[in-house]
């Protein structure tokens, strides 16, 4: 896709400075542990150990899931658009949480069964196919929606967003989610699929049934990340995708939320291997397909909560341990300041 070969890996030298300040902070050796990792990393990103994260985007993509007609979902595909236009409005859960946190909060239609005012309009299609039955979308809608999501992030870094939040609503994207993993990582759907926003034994068995038939329906290959997602994902996860991609490409941190977004930050690494280099994960789902793609990654989340509110709440949940972090990193007594040597690392 056109522009990927724009992302280079991360500035190696910068991350040896973010790394020696650190060990010169009078305090135990990585006594803040993951988060002195992702100060470290995102020195890396930015290409230097100065670095300040006071813009912040959080961008939450909105779609419809045509999986829904096989009773996968507690709730209805009107909620979708019930609560896109809370988020709009500023009144939904992750507005409240941007609001405690300093972020701006962009909600997306990526392809919602129909439009709402205040969304921004990215609409692909009017929700996606039935994966059960057939293809979610056409190869063509999927680039075009990763393409969508590459702009909004060049878009956001033009405009001076320091870090971008990966969230999503769409009723349904949980069963489209599974489906992808279990095509990406060879899982069965008993290992990726799980209860969503709250299914009973009877509706958690529909959902494993309706990704197996998918799974059937559309033989994906995942060796071809674009097919997997134009045959068994949603246009909310496809234009995270690129919103992962479009961040690497502006070499600004994209912070990963749950099982959607990390199902979207999957594929983007598989299309562009370095991406994964501009990605933060934020928290452990609960969901059981979530592990094995943190897993798949090689990636660490920092906060275990038993999170799976989605919206990108999870994600807007680390950015005040990234503050609390770089309030040490920046401002705490230093060992050359002080009668004491450093610590040592004799592990």
């Amino acid at each position: 896709m056109r522009g990927l070969e724009n992302i280079h890996p991360l500035d190696e030298a910068a991350m040896e400075r973010a790394r020696e300040r650190w060990s010169s902070v009078a305090k135990p050796l990585h006594s803040l542990g993951l988060l002195e990792d992702a100060v470290v990393k995102i020195a890396g990103i930015k290409g230097s150990e100065d670095f300040e994260l006071k813009n912040r985007a959080a961008v939450v993509m909105c779609a419809d899931n045509g999986v829904v007609a096989e009773g996968v979902t507690q709730t209805g595909s009107e909620v979708t658009a019930l609560v896109a236009a809370e988020i709009a409005d500023g009144r939904s859960c992750v507005n409240c949480l941007a609001a405690a946190y300093g972020a701006e909060v962009l909600a997306v239609d990526m392809g919602m069964n129909a439009p709402v005012d205040g969304v921004l309009d990215r609409r692909v299609a009017a929700g996606t196919g039935n994966i059960a039955r057939g293809p979610a979308m056409s190869r063509g809608e999927a680039e075009i929606a990763i393409a969508a999501g590459m702009d909004i992030a060049r878009d956001l870094c033009g405009g001076g967003a320091d870090v971008i939040i990966a969230g999503e609503m769409g009723i349904g994207n949980t069963t489209s989610a599974a489906a992808v993993t279990s095509a990406l990582l060879g899982l069965p759907p008993e290992k990726t699929v799980g209860r969503g926003a709250g299914l009973s034994r009877e509706g958690l068995g529909r959902k494993i049934s309706a990704v197996r038939r998918a799974l059937e329906a559309n033989r994906p290959d995942a060796g071809d990340p674009i097919g997997v997602l134009a045959g068994l994902g949603g246009f909310d996860i496809a234009g995270m995708t690129g919103l992962f991609l479009g961040g690497a490409v502006r070499r600004t941190p994209v912070i990963i939320d749950g099982l959607i977004s990390l199902t979207a930050a999957a594929l983007a690494v598989r299309i562009a291997p370095l991406s994964k280099e501009f990605m933060l994960a934020s928290h452990a789902s609960r969901e059981p397909a979530a592990k094995a793609l943190v897993e798949s990654l090689g990636l660490s989340p920092v906060i275990s909560a038993g999170l799976a509110l989605g919206e990108g709440s999870g994600a807007l949940m680390l950015l005040p341990l990234l503050d609390g972090a770089l309030a040490v990193y920046n401002g705490a007594h230093r060992f050359d300041s002080l009668p004491m040597e450093r610590y040592v690392d004799l592990c």
